[in-house]
């Protein structure tokens, strides 16, 4: 059965618990998305870099490789930096990935964004800072 290739991006920071975060939302993912090969990239600071990640799925049996960004809200990493690294014109969130001589889609999703989910993060975060008053 094939697999989808999920590219989550993060920005990337000297600061080592913002890889560690990334990596670990990747692990999530994967755990619990056993369709998807899972695999961390970051814009800067950190490796691998999203090319590189790139490079990596090369090695995977994968029919479709999907772009995710762990980011918030678009920004230019999101609108130029990263569309530019994989090969994707400015505005437009397809295009093609060329795996061992296959050409596969590629797709590039859209930021976290304003979500209920996310609402629903921060007053769980607000609970917890509550709770130790």
């Amino acid at each position: 059965m094939s697999k989808k290739g999920l590219l989550l991006v993060g920005h990337g920071s000297k600061l080592p618990y913002n890889k560690d975060l990334v990596e670990n939302t990747a692990r999530l993912i994967a755990g619990k998305y056993p369709g998807f090969i899972v695999k961390c990239g970051f814009m800067n600071m950190n490796s691998p870099s999203i090319e590189e990640t790139m490079a990596e799925f090369q090695k995977e049996a994968i029919d479709v490789l999907v772009v995710v960004p762990l980011f918030l809200a678009k920004g230019v990493h999101i609108v130029k930096d990263i569309p530019a690294v994989i090969g994707l014109e400015e505005g437009k969130n397809k295009g093609f990935f060329t795996l061992n001589g296959r050409t596969i889609p590629l797709l590039y999703a859209d930021p976290i964004g304003s979500d209920p989910l996310l609402a629903e993060l921060m007053v769980k975060n607000a609970e917890r800072a509550l709770s130790t008053l």
